[in-house]
């Protein structure tokens, strides 16, 4: 029996987790069906993605993934009380499972999870969460659908937040430093494209090398810091300027801030 899905948001996640579900022929595309409010972004969906159903309102569906921001999340649960939902997946950042149970009705099945924007080209990072009335099976079909994304993982639920200030706004981090690296070498007399394309290639060189290699970073930090070299003179500034501290406050910062999404 085919996959059955209805996402609600049509906004860059929700279109993400759509074609990644319809690549790794998790679904067909017309077992997929996206609510979208926004008569002009429904029709470029539409257009975008031959035979979506794309739709104003929430229609009955036992299995739903809420793609909205946590502002909207009552607004949706309200809309899903009639739709008699099995099981519900919510990528609202901050939003616990407890007010999600809270706002649907009795006993659903929901699952809190974490992903980030990488998700749009297929290497995302997504944590799971179980709520209350979730079982072993309905975390293993909501990691199927994050996998066709990326990679997965389960935490308790109590450390979500601290995945948001880690994963979820991650990549932010690291588009920060490559906007500096950019900048750099504007500075330093190279012209815009050679910069970005300089910058884009070694933070990327530098992800897969972790990843495969399986060294740990400060190893691999050491392999190509030479004593009184041009790495050691960078890093020297780094360490003047409490780098990593800043990294660890901002993370922190968030944190928080995803903390205090859910209150």
């Amino acid at each position: 029996m085919a996959n059955q899905l209805m996402i609600v948001g049509g906004g860059k996640m929700g279109e993400a987790l759509t074609a990644g579900l319809v690549n790794a022929e998790w679904a067909e595309i017309g077992d997929i069906t996206v609510v979208e409010p926004i008569g002009e972004r429904r029709e470029a969906l539409k257009k975008i993605y031959s035979g979506l159903r794309v739709v104003a309102e929430p229609e009955l569906s036992d299995d739903v993934l809420l793609a909205v921001k946590p502002s909207n999340i009552q607004q949706a649960c309200e809309e899903l009380a009639s739709c008699s939902p099995k099981r519900i997946i919510s990528i609202a950042a901050g939003v616990t499972t407890t007010t999600l149970e809270k706002l649907l009705p009795p006993e659903i099945s929901v699952i809190r999870v974490m992903p980030n924007t990488p998700a749009m080209v297929n290497v995302g990072m997504s944590v799971l969460s179980a709520g209350s009335y979730s079982t072993d099976d309905d975390l293993d079909w909501a990691s199927s659908i994050f996998a066709s994304v990326g990679k997965t993982t389960i935490v308790d639920e109590v450390h979500l937040n601290a995945v948001t200030g880690l994963s979820g706004s991650g990549p932010a981090y690291v588009f920060a430093l490559a906007e500096a690296m950019i900048a750099a070498g504007l500075n330093e007399g190279l012209d815009k494209e050679t910069s970005n394309l300089l910058a884009t290639q070694t933070i990327l060189g530098a992800a897969i090398l972790m990843e495969k290699t399986r060294e740990t970073p400060r190893e691999l930090r050491d392999a190509v810091t030479s004593p009184n070299g041009t790495t050691a003179a960078a890093l020297s500034i780094f360490e003047d300027n409490s780098f990593s501290e800043i990294i660890i406050e901002a993370i922190s910062a968030a944190t928080s801030r995803s903390a205090e999404l859910g209150s």
